[in-house]
C-alpha cells in the first residue's frame, strides 16, 4: 500500500453534513464536498492485508484495495477504471448501500473500518466531473433481441451489460421515466436525480432503448413480449408492500410508504406542484425502523410536519457491535441516518394494537404497547408488556413495514413457478424454469439491498449472453458463482 502505516497515523474521517435548519429547506443531498487531500488520508488507512475481507463482503467483489492504494497515489483515471471493473453505477452505491464491505474491513476489528463507501463515490464523482466515463460501444452485434422488464438497478445492470455485448436491449417501465426505486423511492436528499440522469444518458448513448408507461402484461401483452424478443429478463423488484392488518387499518391517513414517497419526490423534482400526501402540520407516526422509514422521516421534516414518531417493533440495538454479529458479519448496532439527525422520536420495542377513528372516517391517533422479545425456534417471538398501553394521537400514519416480494400477475402470465416465499424461482444463473426468461434483482431475491441488486443484474446478463450466443466475456460477480 502507499502508505503502509496509515491506519496508526489517521482516524476515520467522513464529510459533514450541512446545518440541519439549512437542509430542511431544500431537497438537495446532505454532505458538504470532502476536500481530495483528506480523501487521500482517508485511503492511507487501508492495511496492506494478507486477505482483504472487503472483498469478500462486497457482493460485487469490489477491487477496494486496489482503488484505494491509487487515490492515495493520485492517479484518479486508474481507480474509475478498477471501481467500474465490477460496478455499472459506483455513484448509486456510494450514496446509498449501507456498505457491507466495511463491515468487513479488517481494520474493523479493533478500530474504525476504512471511509470505502465515502472514497467510492468520490472517485465516481470526480470521473464525471473530467469527463472520464464515456459511452462504451459495443464491438459488434449479435443480431440478439433482449427484454428487460424493470428499470431498478438490476434491470439497469443487467441492460448495460447486455448492450455492451451486442445485443438489442430494450428496458421497459411501467412508470413515466426510468429509474425503478432509485428515481421515485429514494429522496432527493440522499440522492439526487441529476446523478441517475446522467447514467441513463450514457445508457442511451451505448444503444439501450427505454420504453416507458408501457405495463407489460397489460398494456403490452406476454406473448407480443415473447414474440418481439430473443429472450426475457424479470426485474422487477419486490413491490408488494407488506401490511398490518389490525382494526382500523382502512382510515384516512392511513398510507403505505410507497404511496407516500412517490409524489413527494415528483414535487422535489418540479413534476407536481403539491403532494396528495403531505405531513405538513400533522402529527404523524412511522411504523418501520428501516431505510425507507428513515426516507418518510426525512420527507416528512421537510414537508414540515408538527411532530413524528418512527416505530420500530425490535428492541433498541447496541452502541458498538452487537456479539451475536462478530466481525466480519454485518453488525447488529445503533445506527444514526441523516434523517434521524433531523429530529422525531424513535421509539423502540413497540407493538402497534389498532387506529382509532376521529369520527368522519379519519385516523386521529393509535392504540399501541411495548413488547418483549423471545426466539422460539430461531425466530422472534413478541410478548406484550401488560401495563403498558398508550395512545399517541396521529393525524397520518406511514407503513414501511418492507416488501414480502414481486407482484404475482406478470410472472404467472409468464408461466414461471413461483418459490414458497412468492420469489421468481431460478437457478444460480438466474434462469427461470420457462427457456429464455430469466430473473435478477429482489423479484428473486427478494427484499435486499443495492449492491446485491447490481450484482445480480450483472450475473444475470452473463447467462442471458452465453444462452443466447453459446459463451460469454462478460464478468459473474464471485458472490453469485
Amino acid at each position: 500500500m502507499g502508505d503502509p502505516s496509515g491506519f496508526l497515523k489517521h482516524g476515520r474521517e467522513l464529510p459533514q453534513r450541512r446545518p440541519v435548519p439549512v437542509r430542511l429547506r431544500d431537497w438537495k443531498e446532505v454532505y458538504e464536498p470532502f476536500a481530495a487531500e483528506d480523501l487521500r488520508t482517508q485511503a492511507s488507512r487501508c492495511m496492506d492485508c494478507g486477505i482483504p475481507f472487503c472483498n469478500d463482503g462486497c457482493p460485487l467483489g469490489n477491487l477496494i484495495p486496489d482503488w484505494n492504494d491509487l487515490i492515495y497515489r493520485d492517479q484518479w483515471h486508474a481507480a474509475i477504471e478498477r471501481l467500474h471493473a465490477t460496478n455499472n453505477f459506483p455513484e448509486f452505491t456510494g450514496r446509498l448501500c449501507p456498505a457491507p464491505c466495511e463491515a468487513a474491513c479488517v481494520l474493523g476489528i479493533n478500530s474504525d473500518a476504512v471511509t470505502i463507501k465515502q472514497v467510492e463515490v468520490s472517485i465516481i464523482d470526480r470521473a464525471w466531473e473530467e469527463d472520464w466515463v464515456q459511452p462504451v460501444l459495443a464491438d459488434r452485434s449479435s443480431g440478439k433481441s433482449v427484454a428487460v422488464v424493470g428499470s431498478g438497478p438490476a434491470g439497469l445492470a443487467a441492460a448495460q451489460q447486455l448492450t455492451r455485448a451486442g445485443h438489442s436491449v430494450t428496458v421497459f417501465e411501467r412508470d413515466d421515466r426510468p429509474g425503478g426505486l432509485l428515481r421515485y423511492g429514494i429522496p432527493e436528499f440522499k440522492m439526487e436525480k441529476r446523478v441517475l440522469d446522467r447514467r441513463l444518458a450514457q445508457m442511451r448513448a451505448e444503444g439501450t432503448q427505454f420504453a416507458c408507461n408501457v405495463d407489460v402484461g397489460a398494456g403490452l401483452s406476454v406473448e407480443e413480449l415473447r414474440a418481439r424478443f430473443d429472450a426475457v429478463v424479470l426485474a422487477t423488484g419486490a413491490t408488494v408492500p407488506r401490511d398490518l392488518d389490525v382494526p382500523g387499518r382502512a382510515l384516512q391517513g392511513i398510507h403505505q410508504a410507497m404511496e407516500y414517497l412517490p409524489p413527494a419526490n415528483r414535487v422535489a423534482a418540479g413534476e407536481l406542484a403539491e403532494s396528495p400526501i403531505s405531513a405538513h402540520g400533522k402529527r404523524v407516526v412511522i411504523i418501520g425502523g428501516g431505510d425507507t422509514g428513515a426516507d418518510c422521516l426525512g420527507t416528512a421534516h421537510r414537508q414540515g410536519a408538527a411532530s413524528v414518531h418512527q416505530f420500530e417493533i425490535m428492541p433498541r440495538p447496541p452502541d458498538s457491535r452487537a456479539e451475536t454479529t462478530p466481525w466480519p458479519t454485518w453488525p447488529l448496532m445503533f445506527r444514526t441516518s441523516s434523517a434521524h439527525e433531523e429530529g422525531g422520536e424513535r421509539v423502540f420495542a413497540v407493538n402497534t394494537a389498532s387506529f382509532l377513528d376521529d369520527g368522519h372516517g379519519a385516523v386521529r391517533a393509535l392504540s399501541a404497547h411495548q413488547v418483549e422479545v423471545t426466539t422460539v425456534d430461531g425466530r422472534p417471538r413478541f410478548e406484550r408488556v401488560e401495563g403498558t398501553d398508550f395512545e399517541l394521537p396521529c393525524e397520518l400514519v406511514l407503513l414501511a413495514l418492507g416488501f414480502s416480494g414481486p407482484e404475482r400477475s406478470l410472472p404467472s402470465a409468464l408461466g414461471v413457478t413461483l418459490t414458497a416465499r412468492g420469489t421468481v424461482a431460478r437457478d444460480k444463473d438466474g434462469a427461470t424454469d420457462v427457456d429464455g426468461v430469466f430473473v435478477c434483482g429482489d423479484a428473486g431475491r427478494g427484499q435486499s439491498l443495492i449492491v446485491w441488486a447490481i450484482a445480480e443484474g450483472r450475473s444475470c446478463a452473463a447467462a442471458v449472453d452465453r444462452w443466447l450466443s453459446g459463451s460469454t466475456l462478460l464478468p459473474r460477480p464471485l458472490a453469485l458463482s
